[in-house]
């Protein structure tokens, strides 16, 4: 019978396809999160039912909407869609009269009553059947570490050496059993006290051998995890530094943080316990060996319960791997609530949310500590059962080993070295069952920390060609561009075109959500269009290389930041060496220098967290000085003199103006646009008409000497 397996959302507005990704595996076709994201990537404003219906359509499933009471639940095929809260879908397993079974994308599987699902659930259903075209597929599940991790130099050679000690180590490990079975048979029998104290003195030297081989061991290990640590840690991070604006646009903060921590469960997992199972197996195999001239009946006894040890192990991983999910899932909406109150401490004051934003919080801290008990109440059964396992199988060893004494098979001496190593071989096995299953439970891990590294970088081709001139403006074109946020978005920019001269100033203008700033973003490439071209100099920024255009282009966004540090560091951002000359000339035409030689220390003031510091228009100001220091050949502009005064506006807009770049500007106040030489109206996400500012402001002039308009007429037509 098909098993209904619990996936979790990776993404924010990610339930719906989730959901239909549950479904689809419980009919035969494998999923997971990586095979989610790929074929169905989504949308940062979700999907509706009417895309879910299209897209299981699409993949062979036969689908029914129905609006249904509550108590109709139960006569639903199972598995299906619900939709929640008014926001939200899962998937229901399972239905009685009393209660239901859901499998929530963002929290994981939950067991509700009926009085509990009612305040939830909305009356809508989704059936799903699949159909004669409905294709099974297996899933590849092997996830590469190699992928994960990247290479790490050193690592082969500081493995063997680890290996090496621990291999020293467990032989010497083997001989302590032998001590103990020479007093015993040997010594006591005989009465030699020679034998007694030449024995003695050579396990002495072996166990100071063994502590200093233990010592360098652990030195050694402890070098080799914290160099694992470093680099791979390093090469993740340049990686997701890499990965393109949507990937971060449509991901929690909090959730991307828990990601990166996933590498460190995954590096203590390989540098440690990797090479102990090694170890472990190789001491088994000798334990093994060496158990069966003692007795292989009593063996027989210990390979039945660390038989039974795996079935225990086999049979729960199901449930400790579901549960280890869900609280890593749980811990990364903790966190993200954590980093967004710290963040937005200012709204918070200002709504008097504090209470309200707490509460939440312990709820969140309550349902992961909720998980983390839920862990540790079933590991403590799987431990008692253990116990047991391993209490009855110490019993039954012990009794038919006196036995064997008691009819002359086995001395004293031989019982007890066989106890010992009855010890090593179930230690050692239990502890490689257990390192087993780490690793499968490490593909939890894996799994998060793959949603960043298997994600394609925003540059994955080689530039071609020359680098960009860098010492005078360059020309941009935009050809029949097209982009969406999801295949089941509307177009935002839809056949955009437009040119701009080398040096000429423009202005994109229109009302709020027609695109402009989308068409800025897709212009500097930090997103990537469905169709059509940008060009600059007559090549297409991908060909150029992403890294190599933005050399020479430099921007001031409206959600742009600056980091902690003095204003100098901020300014000269990205540069290795501070040019100070270079500093000044760039504050001066943003007109924040004069602000900058009020402050007590100069540019060395630090600016706090993200500039809190500073005023916004001071932080405005900083931000394209920042933008000016890099001598762009074209400076991008979107409302980078929102927050400042009309005098203000003025004195950075006719500095900027003098500026020998290509110019793009996004305004909607006049005193900006008067400045651009073209103005560009957008509306249904392209330029539909243009204008010159220079032009229309004579004829409004003239309009008004003969009394047709006023002052505020001429504003407003200028803005048209």
């Amino acid at each position: 019978m098909p098993i209904l397996k619990s996936l979790l959302q990776t993404e924010a507005a990610q339930c719906g396809h989730t959901c239909l990704a549950m479904v689809l595996d419980y009919h035969g076709r494998q999923m997971d999160g990586l095979a989610l994201q790929r074929e169905y990537p989504s949308s940062m404003r979700g999907v509706t039912l009417a895309n879910l219906i299209d897209d299981a359509s699409v993949a062979g499933l036969q689908c029914r909407a129905l609006r249904i009471e509550l108590e109709e639940l139960p006569q639903l095929e199972t598995p299906c869609i619900l939709h929640w809260n008014m926001d939200h879908f899962v998937v229901l397993a399972k239905a009685t009269a009393t209660g239901i079974v859901i499998h929530d994308p963002a929290t994981g599987v939950r067991k509700l009553r009926m009085s509990e699902a009612s305040a939830q659930f909305t009356g809508v259903a989704l059936e799903l059947s699949p159909t004669a075209t409905f294709q099974k597929r297996k899933l590849d599940d092997s996830i590469s570490l190699r992928h994960l991790v990247g290479q790490v130099t050193g690592l082969k050679r500081s493995a063997a050496q680890i290996l090496s000690l621990s291999l020293i180590l467990q032989l010497f490990g083997l001989l302590t059993p032998f001590y103990m079975q020479w007093v015993l048979d040997d010594v006591l029998v005989t009465q030699d006290k020679d034998f007694l104290w030449l024995i003695s003195v050579g396990f002495l030297f072996s166990m100071l051998i063994t502590s200093a081989i233990g010592w360098l061991r652990s030195w050694c290990l402890a070098y080799l995890s914290t160099r694992i640590g470093l680099q791979w840690f390093g090469s993740i991070l340049a990686h997701l530094l890499r990965l393109p604006m949507d990937y971060f646009q449509k991901r929690h903060l909090g959730d991307v943080v828990s990601r990166m921590e996933s590498v460190h469960a995954i590096q203590t997992t390989l540098s440690s316990s990797f090479i102990e199972a090694l170890l472990d197996g190789l001491m088994v195999v000798i334990a093994v060996a060496v158990m069966v001239s003692y007795s292989w009946k009593l063996l027989l006894i210990s390979v039945i319960a660390v038989g039974l040890y795996l079935a225990i192990r086999w049979a729960t991983f199901p449930t400790i791997k579901r549960l280890s999910e869900q609280q890593l899932s749980a811990a990364a909406k903790q966190d993200t609530h954590l980093l967004e109150s710290i963040r937005g401490i200012q709204a918070l004051k200002l709504n008097a949310a504090e209470s309200m934003r707490r509460a939440t919080f312990g709820t969140l801290m309550a349902d992961t500590a909720n998980l983390g008990l839920d862990i540790q109440r079933f590991m403590l059964r799987f431990g008692f059962a253990n116990q047991m396992l391993f209490g009855i199988e110490r019993l039954l060893v012990v009794g038919l080993a006196a036995l064997l004494v008691m009819q002359g098979q086995m001395s004293v001496g031989m019982l007890v070295a066989y106890l010992a190593y009855k010890e090593m071989f179930t230690g050692g096995v239990s502890r490689l069952i257990d390192t087993w299953m780490s690793f499968r439970t490490l593909r939890v891990q894996a799994e998060r920390l793959a949603d960043i590294v298997l994600t394609e970088p925003e540059e994955i081709t080689a530039p071609s060609g020359p680098a960009l001139p860098q010492d005078r403006p360059l020309g941009l074109e935009v050809r029949g561009l097209r982009y969406r946020f999801s295949d089941s978005d509307p177009l935002v920019i839809d056949d955009c075109a437009l040119t701009v001269a080398p040096g000429e100033t423009i202005a994109l203008v229109g009302p709020s959500g027609c695109g402009k700033t989308t068409l800025m973003k897709l212009m500097l490439g930090l997103l990537k269009p469905q169709a059509g071209c940008i060009l600059v100099e007559g090549r297409d920024i991908t060909d150029i290389g992403l890294r190599r255009y933005r050399h020479v282009v430099a921007a001031v966004m409206q959600d742009d930041q600056l980091f902690a540090g003095s204003i100098a560091d901020n300014i000269a951002f990205g540069s290795e060496d501070l040019d100070f000359e270079r500093i000044e000339a760039a504050a001066q035409s943003a007109s924040v220098h004069d602000d900058v030689m009020r402050m007590p220390m100069g540019y060395q003031t630090l600016i706090g967290d993200m500039g809190a510091a500073l005023s916004g228009g001071q932080k405005q100001r900083v931000i394209l000085a920042r933008a000016l220091y890099k001598r762009p050949s074209i400076l991008f502009l979107d409302e980078a003199t929102s927050h400042l005064d009309v005098d203000s506006e003025r004195a950075v807009n006719e500095a900027v103006r003098k500026l020998k770049l290509t110019k793009i500007l996004i305004a909607h106040r006049p005193e900006t646009i008067v400045s651009a030489e073209r103005v560009l109206v957008m509306a249904n996400g392209r330029v539909e008409r243009e204008y010159r500012p220079a032009e229309r402001a004579l004829r409004l002039v003239a309009d008004a000497e003969a009394g047709q308009d006023g002052a505020s007429a001429q504003r407003g037509e200028l803005l048209a």
